[in-house]
């Protein structure tokens, strides 16, 4: 069966993400995109995630947790997990690892927690949107050690991109799956790698609409992570 997908959206939780990508909005966004499964993946932090699956229940969307980390590199990497507890788990080691910069509301805009009924329930004094000190190998083995995936993110964009920073991606991470902001010809694909297209999303407007999809026998997070595996 076909999986419509956006495992890359930011809520408001990501200091660059609107205001308006609360929970219950991204949630009911993504359903009348006709979406099956989405991932709020914001900067270095795995806060709102649990918000967010709870919303997305009352849509019958599943809800894959996950982080953007940034690695020492300056390197976004989208990681994917099996569950929230392990996602959590991973935000608070990012979030340990970040430099002590406090954001600055007024420059980079609010940065907060939310529940799934869209009710601010707390806010990250950190910057997040600033690069661990966690080398991408680092980031990739805490990832896996969870359980989850880690994905090079946006290689096909000059900002924050393994490609434009690295110049390749090295065969030595043993990345299995990479992140594209645009759809690439399939005959510009590397054939060692699996493909998603995600939005990125900083706004409702943003998130995707029933375009991409993933060929899968049951729509589950495990079944996802597998399958990206």
């Amino acid at each position: 069966m076909r999986c419509y997908y956006d495992f890359h959206i930011h809520s408001c939780l990501s200091p660059c993400g609107d205001m308006d990508m609360t929970p219950h909005s991204i949630a009911g966004m993504s359903f009348i995109n006709g979406l099956n499964a989405i991932a709020v993946a914001d900067h270095n932090t795995a806060r709102n995630v649990r918000a967010v699956s709870e919303a997305a229940q009352e849509f019958g969307i599943c809800t894959v947790p996950a982080i953007e980390a940034e690695s020492a590199e300056n390197i976004h990497l989208l990681c994917l997990f099996p569950n929230i507890e392990s996602a959590e788990d991973m935000g608070a080691l990012l979030e340990s690892h970040l430099p002590p910069i406090k954001n600055r509301v007024d420059i980079f805009g609010e940065q907060c927690i939310m529940n799934a009924r869209d009710e601010k329930t707390g806010e990250i004094e950190l910057l997040l949107i600033n690069a661990t000190d966690l080398t991408i190998e680092e980031i990739k083995k805490e990832t896996e050690n969870r359980g989850g995936i880690c994905i090079a993110a946006h290689i096909d964009r000059d900002k924050n991109g393994i490609v434009s920073i690295l110049g390749a991606v090295p065969e030595s991470l043993n990345f299995t799956t990479l992140e594209t902001a645009d759809k690439i010809a399939e005959g510009k694909m590397d054939k060692r790698y699996k493909y998603i297209t995600n939005s990125d999303a900083h706004y409702l407007t943003d998130i995707s609409e029933k375009e991409n999809f993933l060929e899968i026998e049951e729509i589950s997070v495990e079944n996802i992570i597998n399958l990206l595996k």
